[in-house]
């Protein structure tokens, strides 16, 4: 395994998640509204531009080779901004999806999504966005990854994506991290090509679950998660909030192996399936939170199998207009927690 890979791509636009093709050799980049495919050098290979949403946390499926990622369109501050500065299409509607990419497909750079691009509409989160107050604080889509079924090491594939979190310090009902699960076949069924300018709506009309994790208040929400079989957890890594009351950690490992319990949600009158923080890192006794002060992961991570990981370190060069990532080999260790390989 490569210690440090570096990737440049020629846009300052931000590094939101990366995954890898271990098998044949090659990265994946999202960088906001392109995918990009390097070897395992960095050289780029290939790029799908254009899109005129927000393209989150990445996760490769090694079964039907195809790259999936969070996908958004919205008009908050995030939204506009991709519009006004990274867009030739300058309006859109609302709308939250997961895009998969046939990337055996991409073999040179700045290719069309056409014939590459599909996607699924996801109603859930549409409904919570739009609800007043954005219901749990929803502001969309990021954290995307693949796992088993809750409790589970094996069997069927489920498909989990966290919302983002608006990270309003004067509400009570936002210190949940919000993630569904939708079984990864039954999803692929609605797949359809996107055309940004007259979108579909279609998707599952349910989803299997909707865990809530407390963590207290983050800025944006989970902004990657990543399904790790070794540790047997899902690792969340996030912007750190700003409510005092919390400790702000910027990861948290949940336990993937302890079943959800149906709880009212603190701050809220609502149920929900509450999942469980796994009880080692740091320790806060004023909220009953665990959690990791490790600074990398919001840009990307890859839990690479054995307790080795990639973590993204993204880079912007506004004056040269460039954007990368600098992405580095970390292994854990139960008293240090992610430290250099």
């Amino acid at each position: 395994m490569e210690k440090k890979i570096s990737v440049k791509n020629a846009r300052a636009a931000h590094v939101q998640g990366i995954a890898i093709d271990r098998e044949k050799g090659y990265m994946y980049l999202s960088f906001t509204t392109t995918l990009v495919k390097t070897d395992m050098s960095g050289k780029i290979i290939g790029s799908v531009k254009g899109l005129a949403g927000h393209l989150g946390c990445i996760a490769f499926n090694e079964e039907d080779r195809r790259v999936y990622g969070s996908l958004e369109y919205k008009h908050d501050a995030i939204g506009k901004t991709i519009l006004d500065n990274f867009s030739d299409i300058k309006e859109v509607e609302d709308g939250f999806y997961i895009a998969m990419f046939d990337v055996d497909k991409i073999d040179r750079i700045g290719m069309d999504s056409d014939g590459i691009m599909s996607a699924v509409y996801l109603s859930e989160v549409f409904e919570d966005y739009s609800a007043p107050s954005h219901r749990h604080g929803c502001s969309g889509i990021d954290g995307t990854t693949i796992a088993p079924a809750i409790g589970k090491t094996d069997g069927e594939k489920f498909l989990y994506v966290a919302y983002g979190i608006y990270g309003d310090v004067e509400r009570t009902d936002n210190d949940y991290q919000v993630i569904l699960s939708y079984p990864l076949n039954e999803l692929c069924s609605y797949a359809k090509p996107l055309n940004q300018l007259s979108m579909h709506k279609s998707g599952p009309s349910e989803y299997a679950h909707k865990y809530f994790v407390y963590t207290g208040n983050t800025t944006w929400g989970i902004q990657n998660l990543e399904y790790d079989a070794y540790l047997g957890r899902f690792i969340a890594a996030v912007y750190k909030g700003k409510k005092e009351t919390f400790p702000n950690f910027p990861m948290f490992m949940i336990d993937a192996s302890t079943p959800a319990k149906n709880e009212k949600l603190i701050g809220s009158e609502d149920f929900g399936e509450v999942l469980t923080l796994a009880k080692d890192g740091i320790f806060d006794e004023k909220s009953g939170v665990y959690g990791y002060d490790f600074p990398l992961g919001s840009t990307g991570m890859i839990s690479l199998g054995d307790g080795y990981y990639y973590f993204s370190k993204h880079w912007v060069d506004k004056e040269k207009d460039e954007a990368g990532s600098d992405v580095y080999l970390y292994r854990y260790d139960k008293e240090k927690g992610f430290i250099l390989a």
